[in-house]
């Protein structure tokens, strides 16, 4: 009977952090065409920088810079990025995902050699966040898109049958770093 309490209790809380259906429609464009990436994607909450940063978390000295990637993937070209100096870490405001958002991108550059973008995305758990290593971006000096990385939705949201949340933290390795221009691609609307 405690067994049986205790999966009661932890269904009932998991639906605070995980939802049915899917996740509202968002405004869609195809930011990496230009490379050869034809998907549709939406941009994060706050993802391009230019207003305010309502949402994201920033530690280490990450603030919002002059200076966004040159080609426009938002419909024109920004003035702002995210500056990160080495140990910097920004972390979004929380999204909806579901089984239809398994990768996102974003653009980056260095600021110092050897300079590098560490990857998690974040996931709310009954017992507190838990944050994922997907990936890094080894960065170029010049404004350039990242390869795809996996959000990990598309096994959370089949364990859970529905939508869930998620954050993605960026923390600058080694050297200063920029981002900008940060999106998700829901695959189902190509």
């Amino acid at each position: 009977m405690l067994v049986v309490s205790a999966i009661a209790a932890t269904t009932s809380a998991s639906a605070a952090l995980i939802g049915g259906g899917t996740c509202p429609t968002a405004s869609l464009s195809q930011p990496f065409a230009a490379w050869g990436d034809s998907n549709s994607y939406e941009l994060v909450p706050g993802g391009s920088f230019e207003s305010s940063l309502a949402g994201w978390s920033l530690t280490g000295g990450a603030t919002k810079t002059a200076g966004s990637e040159p080609y426009g993937a938002t419909g024109r070209v920004g003035q702002s990025s995210l500056l990160l100096p080495a140990g910097a870490s920004a972390q979004s405001p929380p999204m909806c995902v579901d089984a239809s958002d398994p990768t996102f991108r974003f653009f980056a550059r260095n600021n110092s050699l050897l300079s590098s973008v560490a990857v998690q995305v974040v996931y709310p758990t009954l017992l507190g966040p838990v944050a994922l290593p997907v990936g890094a971006a080894t960065l170029s000096p010049t404004w350039r898109p990242t390869l795809p990385m996996l959000t990990g939705s598309l096994a959370g949201a089949l364990l859970s049958g529905g939508t869930l949340q998620l954050s993605l933290r960026f923390t600058a390795v080694l050297g200063a770093s920029q981002i900008d221009d940060v999106f998700v691609d829901p695959r189902g609307t190509r």
